[in-house]
């Protein structure tokens, strides 16, 4: 089961979206407007995956 929220982006603040995917137990956050992604896991709240422009890891 997969359910979709409007969110505001966290990395420039347009409009996005996050998915609640429950099979798989993943949420995944999305910004077209700036190309932002993070896939984290519900259980332990890691990050997966996760692309942001704009924003420089130390």
């Amino acid at each position: 089961m997969q359910i979709v929220q409007s969110i505001y982006c966290p990395n420039c603040g347009s409009k996005g979206e996050r998915y609640y995917i429950s099979d798989r137990q993943l949420t995944r956050t999305q910004c077209q407007s700036c190309d932002y992604l993070m896939v984290c896991c519900t259980l332990t709240g890691k990050v997966i995956e996760a692309y942001a422009p704009g924003i420089y890891a130390r």
